[in-house]
């Protein structure tokens, strides 16, 4: 097992309904599978204990834990939870993102931005900096960031595109920092993915069909003509979190199917 006796914090460890899994959820079980004891952290505590359910029944070993990642005392909480249940925290995997309301710049609301950056890049902020205190003690710990192809790809939405640009730059940041520590730092960039909240939630922004939505995403991703999953970024997750990564730290890692490539 990849994580054997590693314990991992999974923040958005739940999902947006929909007919697929997604990264968070994904990531959890799999985590999971390969050993770790996860604390499986979201807003919405109903969604995250579904993936509980999901992993105690396959035998692994996790609770949920309710929390507002744009609170410093939430993200706090988390950490201590961890530490009195399991005694350490080896990984902290960081998935949560919102693009609800998000705009071309002189379409967008002020409210809109506020809402994006906070929970994509200042909870992110928090998230990290409540664990590192128990990382540099232990002087070995991964973090792990979910940020996206729109850092570097060309977008409409401006919000989203610059809240994920800062993930990148504050992983570099926290890698540099934290080295000596022996923590490490990576993000992954996933490009279309298959998942709850991509093709729920902008099916219902733009009116459009999932089943048209679907053809028009895979039709853009290079590799094979089919967007990726969540189970692709998971795996990504595995191993920035195993031991198989322990000389790699701030990497930020495309799983896109090629579509950053395409840049230049």
């Amino acid at each position: 097992m990849r994580l054997k006796d590693k314990v991992a914090i999974v923040v958005g460890a739940g999902q947006t309904p929909g007919d697929t899994i997604g990264n968070g959820r994904a990531a959890s079980i799999l985590f999971a599978r390969e050993g770790a004891r996860v604390v499986l952290v979201d807003h919405n505590l109903e969604s995250a204990l579904e993936t509980q359910a999901m992993i105690e029944a396959e035998g692994g070993a996790c609770f949920s834990f309710q929390a507002d990642v744009t609170r410093e005392d939430d993200c706090r909480g988390f950490v201590q939870a961890a530490i009195e249940a399991y005694g350490r925290v080896d990984v902290l995997h960081n998935n949560v993102g919102i693009g609800g309301g998000d705009d071309e710049i002189l379409s967008l609301t002020e409210a809109a931005w506020d809402r994006i950056m906070s929970v994509n890049l200042k909870g992110l902020f928090l998230s990290s900096r409540s664990v590192l205190p128990v990382m540099r003690e232990q002087r070995a710990g991964s973090i792990i960031n979910i940020s996206s192809i729109a850092a570097v790809c060309s977008t409409g939405i401006v919000a989203y595109k610059t809240s994920k640009a800062g993930v990148n730059a504050l992983t570099h940041q926290i890698a540099l920092e934290n080295a000596k520590y022996n923590v490490r730092a990576n993000a992954i960039m996933p490009g279309l993915m298959n998942t709850p909240m991509a093709i729920e939630g902008i099916s219902k922004a733009r009116g459009v069909s999932k089943e048209d939505l679907i053809r028009q995403r895979d039709a853009s991703v290079p590799l094979g003509g089919k967007m990726g999953t969540a189970w692709d970024v998971a795996y990504a997750a595995l191993f920035l979190a195993s031991d198989e990564a322990k000389f790699i730290t701030g990497v930020v890692l495309p799983v896109d199917g090629g579509q950053s490539a395409r840049i230049g």
